[in-house]
């Protein structure tokens, strides 16, 4: 089992930035790939970024790139999500996700934290 616990949501204004943290605990030894999922009010849950554990390069989805960074802390089991130049439409509950080793889809997530972002 794995626990993830996210923070550092808010209000800010569009053009501002906020960085999120994911906090992992349990079995956070067997790690393949970490990741954000953000879901908007009415909206299906999207893919926003992930990162390979272990080290490489990050994916991003298209709407976010240039705009948002990934990033862990391997000593301190925890994700980043660092979001500059945000929009009204990157509005949403963000979650993170964890992806055990010989696991093709995400098996465990976190509860979310809002991030709200005004024009």
């Amino acid at each position: 089992q794995v626990q993830l616990v996210e923070s550092g949501g808010g209000l800010v204004q569009a053009g501002g930035s906020l960085r999120l943290s994911c906090a992992a605990s349990g079995r956070t030894f067997s790690t393949k790939f970490m990741a954000w999922f953000r879901q908007a009010p009415g909206k299906e849950r999207e893919f926003v970024a992930q990162v390979l554990w272990s080290g490489g390069d990050p994916y991003y989805a298209g709407s976010v790139k240039g705009r948002f960074t990934i990033s862990r802390d391997y000593a301190r089991n925890t994700l980043y999500l660092q979001m500059n130049n945000l929009k009204p439409e990157d509005t949403a509950v963000y979650v993170c996700a964890h992806m055990p080793p010989l696991k093709t889809t995400y098996e465990y997530w976190g509860q979310g934290t809002q991030v709200t972002v005004s024009s």
